[in-house]
């Protein structure tokens, strides 16, 4: 007799749904997406819940640093790195606590949220785009 053991997916796991999502971008998109960095975290430090202040970890799932593109200039180009970071927990919270969404689909909608930023578009562009998923 075997027994089955389930593990909670990984960083890596998450890693792999959000490159997987942004592999499915539009080429020109995939083109500036590149340049920002995905970063997977268990959760938010402490400062950063401070900074935004949020009590809960469990309620920050993913965030943009950087500056958008909108907001880059030819003449005063940002030297900060963007990056994005997807905190794992809280995601994996939320998708356990939901029942009616994939991880896939979980994870690309906060991913499709933060390169949003990237790239300056409404909520209303990121939802038209996740809506074409």
């Amino acid at each position: 007799m075997s027994t089955l053991r389930q593990t909670a997916p990984t960083a890596d796991d998450i890693l792999g749904l959000a490159e997987a999502c942004l592999a499915r971008l539009p080429p020109h998109m995939q083109a500036a997406a590149s340049n920002v960095r995905l970063v997977v975290q268990d959760y938010a430090d402490d400062a950063l819940l401070d900074e935004f202040g949020i009590d809960d970890p469990l309620e920050l799932s993913g965030l943009y640093s950087g500056v958008p593109l909108i907001d880059e200039s030819v003449t005063q180009p940002s030297i900060e790195t963007p990056l994005v970071f997807l905190f794992r927990m809280p995601i994996l919270f939320e998708w356990a606590v939901r029942g009616d969404v994939t991880l896939e689909d979980l994870v690309a909608h906060v991913v499709i949220h933060e390169y949003g930023h990237h790239f300056g578009w409404s909520d209303e562009d990121m939802d038209r785009l996740l809506a074409e998923e």
